[in-house]
Parts: structure tokens; C-alpha cells; sequence
């Protein structure tokens, strides 16, 4: 067997329950064509009980399934999330124990809204070194950790999972990948803070912020953000891309930077209205919906850009013929 990666198989999952945004407007101040004409979303999937590790077990059984491999031909699986069931175990790990992957190690990764393709480039190096073969699941379950109070985020987000299995191929598919942070700027998305307690901290000593735990955002930064810094990284790819699958944060984000790098719209894919923004799964999940929808096809030569952009500040692009 060769040193490069490629994908061989695709799969996503969301929840069953369906919030359009006439069902929002019941709980907030808000109605569909305001969150539509400002977002590109009318509807999302949000869980009624399933966690995180529910919604990537589900991903992973449907990666066996589409591959035809069994669980014990996993060597490793990495979970990227901002949502993970709890800090300890990891979501892979429970995901490894679940499909009973028993030859695999685990990990998780945080990546925020980047985490899908975080996850995918160190699969990608994982793989080029060792010849293994790996799962990559990204699953986020936004609709724990936003503030059900604030319109501004939460007609954002939903709940959904996506992954990939990667083995090594004789041919190069994944061409490049180049990953970025932007750390001085991680107070523009911030989600679950824990506080530091113990007996030698004094009760009234503890800041407001100090226990603050749901998701916060500042939007309009975020905006500016991807479109001048996202946009530069992923020009100069711009004359070898069939089709460009970004982080469906906003449809609005989509148009403009369609237009900072000068290429049509229609080459950049989107499932926003359906599924909200699902964090680090939202690249997988259109991934496997264009496969599935037989717009790219596995072993077809097309090439794509995977963009994604997120807390951190992250950002990262991969570049892959499939």
C-alpha cells in the first residue's frame, strides 16, 4: 500500500426533530423572513436527548456500512467537536467502545466550527506516516450550549454529524492542507467556560464571567474575519476548484466570498436553510450530501476545497481530488 489518504467513504446523521423558523418565532422575538433574509436558513434539526457521542456512533455505524469494513479494520478514529458529551472521556472513545473498534485509538479534537477540517489534515499525516486507516467524525450538538434567550444566536445553529473513512492509496488524492489560528481574537466566540472552584477560593471572589456557560458571540466580527482573512487563503486555489464546500455559517458569507475571489456562485455548495449552522460537522454533512446527490462523486478525479472557519479564531483549507 502507498503513503497518501483518501477518502473512501462518506456518511452524516441529524436528529429527527425539525425546527423551522415559524417554530422559533413562538419561543423569541423573531419570524421567518427575519432570520432567513439574514441568515439563508429556514430550518434545523435539534435533538430531543441524543448527545454528541449518540450522533457520531451513528455516523461511525453508517461509515462501516458504506465501506463494508468491519470495526476491527479501524486503526484510529478522531472526533472533532465543541460539544463533547464530557470533558472526560472523549467522544471518540465512547464512539470506539460503541461500534467496538477494538484495534483503534482515540482522541478528540477542538477546533470549533474549523474542527471537521482540523481533524481531516491530522488523519491525512497520520496516515502518510503509518499506512492505517482511519475514521474522522466531526458532531456538534449546538442546542445544549447556545442561550435559548438570545435571537441573535440562536435561530444560528443546529445539531448534526458527519465523517469520513481515510485509507492509504498508491495515488496522492488530498493535494494540500494548510491550517491557521488567530488567538488574540478568542473572545469573539466563547462556549462553555468552566469556572475555577475549590476550597481555597472565596465564594464572593468569583466574577459574573467566571461561570458564564453559554455560547456567546460576536458576530459582525466573525463576519469581517472570514471574509478578508478566509477569502486570502483560499484564492490562490481558485483556478483548480470544481466546487468549494465552506462552513455554512451564512449564506451571506457565501455570497461574499464568492465574490472576493472572483468565482461563480453556484461553485459554492449549500445546505444552510436545512440544517442551520451545525458547527464542526457542517463541512462532513454537505460533503456527504453532495456525494449522496451524486453532484461529486468519490474516484471521479473532481476537485474541492473544504474551508472552514471558527472559534479559536481557527481556519483551515484542504484541497482534495477525488
Amino acid at each position: 500500500m502507498g503513503q497518501f489518504a483518501k477518502i473512501i467513504a462518506t456518511a452524516s446523521y441529524t436528529p429527527d426533530n425539525v425546527v423551522t423558523n415559524d417554530d422559533l418565532g413562538q419561543i423569541l422575538d423573531t419570524n421567518d423572513e427575519w432570520i432567513y433574509s439574514r441568515t439563508g436558513i429556514k430550518e434545523r434539526h435539534i435533538s430531543t436527548g441524543e448527545d454528541t457521542s449518540d450522533l457520531c456512533i451513528e455516523v461511525a455505524k453508517k461509515l462501516l456500512d458504506e465501506s463494508g469494513l468491519d470495526a476491527n479494520d479501524i486503526d484510529f478514529i478522531i472526533v472533532a467537536s465543541m460539544t463533547p458529551d464530557y470533558q472526560s472521556p472523549s467522544t471518540a472513545c465512547i464512539v470506539q467502545g460503541a461500534i467496538e473498534a477494538k484495534n483503534a485509538w482515540a482522541l478528540d479534537i477542538s477546533a470549533a466550527c474549523s474542527g471537521f477540517v482540523y481533524a481531516l489534515t491530522v488523519a491525512e499525516k497520520m496516515i502518510g506516516a503509518s499506512n492505517k486507516r482511519g475514521m474522522v467524525i466531526a458532531g456538534d450538538v449546538m442546542s445544549k450550549a447556545v442561550d435559548w434567550s438570545d435571537r441573535s444566536t440562536a435561530v444560528l445553529f443546529g445539531d448534526g454529524a458527519g465523517g469520513v473513512i481515510l485509507e492509504s492509496g498508491q495515488k496522492q488524492h488530498i493535494l494540500s492542507s494548510n491550517l491557521y489560528a488567530q488567538g488574540e481574537k478568542a473572545n469573539c466566540l466563547q462556549s462553555g467556560k468552566s469556572p475555577v472552584t475549590n476550597p481555597w477560593i472565596k465564594s464572593d471572589s468569583l466574577s459574573k464571567e467566571n461561570s458564564l456557560e453559554k455560547l456567546s458571540m460576536n458576530g459582525r466580527q466573525i463576519f469581517s474575519f472570514v471574509v478578508g482573512n478566509v477569502s486570502k487563503t483560499i484564492k490562490d486555489y481558485s483556478e483548480q476548484i470544481d466546487y468549494y464546500l465552506l462552513h455554512q455559517a451564512n449564506a451571506r458569507i457565501l455570497d461574499q466570498v464568492s465574490k472576493k475571489i472572483g468565482q461563480p456562485r453556484e461553485k459554492f455548495l449549500q445546505n444552510i436553510e436545512k440544517y442551520g449552522n451545525t458547527s464542526s460537522a457542517s463541512v462532513a454533512i454537505l460533503l456527504d450530501e453532495a456525494i449522496k446527490n451524486k453532484i461529486l462523486t468519490l474516484g471521479s478525479g473532481q476537485q474541492i476545497l473544504l474551508s472552514a472557519f471558527g472559534g479559536g479564531l481557527t481556519w483551515g483549507n484542504i484541497l482534495i481530488k477525488l
